[in-house]
């Protein structure tokens, strides 16, 4: 009883970001520069999409789940962008434990809608490919809506439950994590009390809830791979593979820096490279998606196209 009371006494109320404050040299720089990836990548991801509920040419599967993926890929950004501004800008790099338990669960909700999503994408694109007389059957409205519905609902429940264990555990110090956001992994590091349990579940969530959607994402690309080197033209297999080149681009960066972050050892010499390796999935991937999409994409294009010539049009009859 006496030890839950000096627990209580002591337990920790605000936490430590440390984030990049081992380079208080080039602070502004940093600010001023991730500023501009976030108004870029907000403004990027609205733009697509925009594009896609306003350009009827874009009311297909495919750009539906792209829409999805944008809106996402903001919230996304936004959950994590603007508390390093702030700290970037002021100085303050504390964080309360509410806040810090806010932020893990909509980080690790919208990774896990992400993972879904683009496991949706690439089943799409393998029945787009591979089963073409099928495709408008298979892949109709209704079968889109409870995709794009489960993505997010599947994300939102796992952390929901792992939180719920997060917010158990007790904190008596040292309260400094040496990441820019509250990273699950180092938060549980920092507890005084038995984290075994919360390390079993987030284990288990991430193995059911990410892997499936990784590997149903390879399988899809295997045989669409199999299916495109079939197709006896090479301007036949050019535009096969236009169709999923980009999304396939955007998998490759999510989860290539994902895999090489959580594959290297857990020393202390690495922890810079690793936070590195985290903007690449966190503040790299979102920044990129519209440009993927848009620059190797025709009907994004054209839709972008269609949407400046009308401003421009409105703006000319205006000042008519």
């Amino acid at each position: 009883m006496a030890d839950i009371i000096r627990r209580i006494q002591t337990a920790v109320t605000d936490f430590i970001l440390l984030g990049f404050g081992d380079l208080p040299d080039l602070q502004i720089l940093l600010f001023l520069m991730f500023l501009v990836i976030y108004i870029a990548t907000v403004a990027g991801n609205m733009l697509i999409t925009a594009l896609v509920v306003a350009d009827k040419h874009l009311h297909t599967p495919m750009y539906f789940f792209l829409g999805n993926l944008s809106c996402l890929e903001t919230c996304y950004t936004s959950t994590l962008l603007p508390r390093m501004l702030v700290s970037l800008l002021t100085g303050d790099k504390t964080i309360s434990f509410s806040g810090c338990l806010s932020q893990l669960y909509f980080f690790c909700a919208l990774a896990g809608m992400e993972c879904c999503l683009l496991a949706a994408m690439s089943y799409d694109r393998y029945l787009a490919i591979c089963k073409p007389l099928h495709y408008s059957t298979l892949m109709n409205n209704r079968f889109c809506l409870q995709l794009a519905a489960g993505s997010w609902l599947n994300g939102s429940l796992a952390t929901t439950i792992f939180i719920l264990f997060i917010s158990q555990l007790i904190f008596c110090g040292p309260n400094e994590i040496d990441h820019f956001y509250c990273d699950p992994i180092l938060l549980m590091e920092l507890s005084c009390s038995d984290t075994h349990l919360s390390i079993l579940v987030n284990l288990i969530f991430v193995s059911v809830f990410t892997l499936p959607p990784f590997l149903l994402t390879m399988t899809s690309y295997v045989c669409i791979s199999d299916t495109i080197l079939r197709i006896p033209s090479t301007t036949g297999r050019k535009k096969a593979f236009s169709t999923c080149s980009s999304h396939l681009t955007v998998v490759t960066i999510f989860y290539g820096t994902i895999m090489i972050f959580y594959m290297l050892p857990k020393r202390d010499t690495l922890r810079d490279l690793k936070k590195v390796l985290s903007l690449c999935f966190t503040v790299l991937t979102p920044l990129v998606n519209p440009l993927i999409y848009s620059l190797r994409n025709r009907e994004v294009k054209e839709a972008l196209s269609k949407a400046v010539s009308k401003c421009g049009f409105h703006k000319n009859m205006q000042r008519l």
